[in-house]
C-alpha cells in the first residue's frame, strides 16, 4: 500500500508546472479501454457510458457464456487544469452454460465486476509551447522529421477498486478495496493520436493483474474518427491478448456517440463483443488560462 499512498500524494501535490488541458470539444476516453493523458479541464463534468454484448467460449472447460454489460465513467476536472478525478466501472450480467457429461447446466452472475475511484495528473506536456515556427528559408527543414515528436505527454493515475457485499466476480479471499495504478502516455501527431497505458491492478492482492493498452486514433474529419487498440493482460487468474476497433462521431462540442468491436486470439476462452456508447460534457469551465504559445491540446478521440 506504500506505493499506492505515494502515488496519491504525487497526484495532489501539484509540484509540476501546469498548462491548460481544456479543449473546445469533448475529450472522451471512449470507445477504447485506455485513458488519454489529458484531463477534461477545470469545471468540466463529463459522463461516458455504453452497453456491450458478447460471448465467451471455453473449449477446455466446455462452457459458453452470454455477456451483457453496462460501463460508465464520471470525470471531473478541478483545482488545476492537469488534475482529474473519476469514477469508472461496469455492471455485468453473465449467463454461463456448462456441459457436464450428457447434461447442461446454467449459472447466472450479475453484479458490478469493476468500480474504481481514482485521480489522474498530467506531469509532463511536450505541447505546452505549441508548434515550432515555420522556417521561411527552408522548405526541407519544415518537412524534416523531428525526433522530439516522439516525446509523449505523460500522466500518472492512482485509484481504489471497491466492491459491495457478496460479489460473484470477486476472487476467493480478495479484499473489498484494492489499489490500481497506471502510467499514461499520449502522442499527438496531427490527425493521429497514440495512447499507451501501463497498468498495475489489485497489486496488493494474491493475484495482481498487469496490463498494457496501446490505442491509435485517426481523425478522418473534424467530426468522425476511427481507432484500433491492442491490449495485453497478464495474471495468474486470466491472461489474454485482445484487439478492439471502432469509430466515434462528434454531434456537437459536448456530445459524442461511438461503436466498437472486440475479439481475442485464444480459445480458453475465445471472446467476441460489440458495443455502443455516448459521451456527454457539462461545460462549466470559466477560467481563462493564459498561455505563452498555442497549446496543441489533448483529445484522445
Amino acid at each position: 500500500m506504500r506505493l499506492f499512498s505515494a502515488l496519491f500524494v504525487l497526484l495532489f501535490a501539484g509540484t509540476f508546472s501546469g498548462w491548460a488541458q481544456y479543449t473546445e470539444t469533448i475529450n472522451s476516453n471512449r470507445p477504447g479501454e485506455s485513458q488519454g493523458a489529458f484531463a477534461v479541464g477545470t469545471g468540466v463534468i463529463q459522463i461516458e457510458s455504453g452497453i456491450t454484448m458478447g460471448k465467451d467460449k471455453h473449449e477446455l472447460l466446455m462452457t459458453e457464456s452470454n455477456l451483457y454489460g453496462l460501463d460508465y465513467a464520471f470525470r471531473y476536472g478541478f483545482f488545476k487544469e492537469e488534475l482529474e478525478i473519476s469514477l469508472m466501472g461496469s455492471f455485468l450480467y453473465d449467463k454461463t452454460k456448462m456441459t457436464i457429461g450428457a447434461t447442461e447446466e446454467d449459472f447466472v452472475r450479475s453484479n458490478f465486476d469493476s468500480n474504481t475511484l481514482g485521480a489522474k495528473y498530467l506531469v509532463y506536456d511536450p505541447y505546452k509551447k505549441g508548434e515550432d515556427p515555420i522556417n521561411i528559408r527552408s522548405w526541407k527543414a519544415n518537412r524534416r522529421f523531428k525526433w522530439k515528436t516522439l516525446i509523449p505527454a505523460v500522466s500518472v493515475y492512482a485509484g481504489a477498486n471497491f466492491y459491495f457485499g457478496d460479489n460473484a466476480f470477486m476472487q476467493e479471499d480478495e479484499g473489498m478495496i484494492s489499489p490500481r495504478v497506471a502510467v499514461i502516455t499520449q502522442n499527438n501527431w496531427g490527425r493521429w493520436v497514440f495512447v499507451m497505458n501501463i497498468i498495475g491492478d489489485k497489486i496488493t492482492e494474491e493475484f495482481p493483474t498487469y496490463a498494457g493498452i496501446f490505442t491509435m486514433t485517426h481523425s478522418v474529419n473534424p467530426n468522425f474518427s476511427v481507432f484500433g487498440e491492442y491490449q495485453v493482460i497478464k495474471s495468474d487468474i486470466y491472461s489474454d491478448n485482445i484487439a478492439r476497433g471502432g469509430a466515434a462521431y462528434l454531434f456537437s462540442d459536448n456530445f459524442q456517440v461511438d461503436a466498437s468491436v472486440l475479439f481475442n486470439f485464444k480459445d480458453t476462452p475465445s471472446r467476441w463483443q460489440i458495443g455502443a456508447g455516448v459521451s456527454y460534457r457539462i461545460d462549466l469551465h470559466s477560467e481563462d488560462v493564459i498561455l505563452e504559445d498555442n497549446n496543441v491540446g489533448g483529445n484522445k478521440s
